[in-house]
């Protein structure tokens, strides 16, 4: 492929040196350009990767600039984005692209009027293991999926990241950091859901800090750090989904899907790779597929490590005039149903959802090694 499209990106925190250092796996996109409100961290990260260092307004108005990422915090996400698409250039955002359907529903209108893309992370469901699952499950190697459990449980994001605040702020909480892996697996998976139910509550009020520089320092609680979710999808299948911050340890496996011939052990969405097991009834069972996946291989210590996949075929799809896999769609989607767990959460009632997506397109090994360099 000649061609890549040029990417700038906003906002210069933890997350940006992932991208920056994986992007240049991949067909399609060349990062050119980084901006962040502190110049110094703009500035620290356009030399670490040999980048420019701009102005948001700089980066908005570059004309080298297709695509701009948007990897602010997930309540700038929305005002940014918007902007990204008034300056006329696609835009990918970091999950959750926004806190609310309405959100999602003007940034569609904008995007439609500019014939402009949106895209979404996390791509993680692209990964060798997923798209395994995604084989097995298309092939009713278990019968067709009637239920199913998720378990994403910790002590809580204060015990590492530097600066956890908005963890624990609205738009944050496990459900809408985390939950977009889940639901955005579940729904690749098994498709579209239909209605939701859940409990939430906060396990304190306030948290500790644990991790440097800020050790001791507290954080006031503003969202949901326990929720026990129901999602009812279209195919039939019911899932019970429990995310929280408020658990020290715990014996689950990330997910299961219980078909009616057997049972689908699928690993932790957060990752690309992992272990794909399955029973034939009450028995574990060799997976007859050869699958030989780029993205399952180590190539971050010990993990198969991927971020940019999904930007990187949101550029190819531009270039090929075809659909993109992390799409506004199906990322909308994932909002509504997260967002409906806690408005359940908090309500007491079953929640129905307003929208719905197609699975986006499989990702066979094939298809995958089209994407990289």
């Amino acid at each position: 492929m000649a061609q890549s499209l040029g990417i700038g990106i906003i906002g210069c925190g933890n997350i940006s040196a992932a991208y920056m250092r994986l992007a240049p796996l991949f067909k399609g996109i060349e990062i050119r350009a980084c901006a962040d409100m502190n110049a110094d961290a703009a500035k620290a990260r356009a030399e670490e990767f040999g980048l420019k260092a701009l102005t948001v307004d700089d980066l908005l108005a570059a004309d080298d600039i297709d695509i701009v990422v948007n990897l602010t915090i997930p309540a700038a996400h929305f005002e940014v984005s918007k902007k990204v698409l008034e300056a006329g250039k696609h835009v990918y955002s970091e999950k959750p692209f926004v806190l609310s359907v309405e959100e999602g529903k003007e940034l569609a209108q904008i995007a439609q009027a500019k014939n402009l893309r949106i895209g979404s992370a996390p791509d993680t469901f692209m990964g060798g293991a997923h798209q395994l699952a995604r084989k097995l499950v298309d092939s009713e190697a278990v019968g067709a999926i009637t239920s199913g459990t998720c378990f994403v449980q910790s002590p809580g994001m204060e015990m590492w990241h530097p600066n956890p605040d908005f963890f624990f702020q609205p738009g944050g909480g496990p459900i809408l950091d985390l939950g977009p892996y889940y639901v955005s697996n579940l729904v690749q998976l098994l498709g579209p859901v239909k209605r939701v139910a859940a409990m939430s509550s906060m396990g304190s009020e306030e948290r500790t800090i644990t991790s440097q520089p800020r050790h001791g320092q507290k954080i006031k609680v503003e969202t949901p750090t326990t929720i026990h979710a129901i999602l009812q999808f279209h195919s039939g299948a019911q899932v019970t989904y429990c995310a929280s911050w408020d658990v020290w340890q715990h014996g689950h496996s990330n997910m299961e899907l219980y078909g009616r011939e057997g049972t689908l052990h699928v690993p932790d969405p957060n990752f690309f790779g992992g272990e794909v097991r399955m029973t034939k009834q009450s028995g574990f069972v060799n997976i007859p597929e050869k699958w030989d996946h780029p993205f399952s291989r180590a190539n971050d210590r010990t993990f198969a490590n991927y971020r940019t996949a999904g930007l990187a075929d949101m550029g190819v799809a531009i270039l090929e005039n075809r659909p993109h896999r992390c799409s506004l769609e199906f990322a909308l989607h994932v909002v509504d149903v997260m967002t409906a767990i806690l408005d359940s959460g908090e309500k007491g009632q079953f929640i129905e959802i307003s929208t719905t997506c197609d699975r986006p397109a499989a990702l066979d090994p094939e298809a995958a090694k089209a994407l990289l360099v």
